[in-house]
């Protein structure tokens, strides 16, 4: 399968690369298979991802999940974040080739764990499914 042109669009022009300095939460996740590392950077206000950036070190398949992940949750409340999926991801960039599909994991892994950074410091916001879900995913 070829990249798709938004595959291509997302690794060419990565929208919402960096570091956010004061971030709300932060997560990183590793493909020791591959060497893909994301690190994912939200600031949330009022229940709303107001700014979310990452860095990732990987192929273009890597970066373009990455870029396409930021743009699904950028402005979205944070109930919508913690609903992504790998499948929204990919379907998003019209497809990625069987053997990158774990790209789009590492996205939403990404963005799954800097939520769990999120409400390890701000346990009162933390949703009562939020650990039932993690645990729904991982299976």
């Amino acid at each position: 399968m070829l990249y798709s042109e938004k595959v291509l669009d997302h690794f060419s022009n990565p929208r919402n690369v960096g570091e956010i300095e004061d971030a709300d939460g932060v997560g990183e996740i590793g493909n020791a298979k591959c060497g893909d590392i994301m690190k994912m950077y939200l600031k949330i206000e009022n229940d709303i991802v107001e700014d979310v950036k990452f860095e990732t070190f990987g192929c273009g398949s890597a970066i373009a999940s990455s870029s396409m992940a930021t743009e699904l949750i950028k402005g979205k409340p944070v109930s919508e974040a913690m609903n992504l999926t790998n499948k929204a991801v990919t379907e998003a960039l019209d497809g990625l080739p069987a053997y990158k599909l774990h790209c789009s994991v590492l996205a939403e892994e990404a963005i799954h764990s800097a939520l769990e950074d999120y409400y390890s410091k701000n346990p009162e916001k933390k949703p009562a499914d939020f650990d039932k879900k993690a645990e729904r995913d991982s299976e």
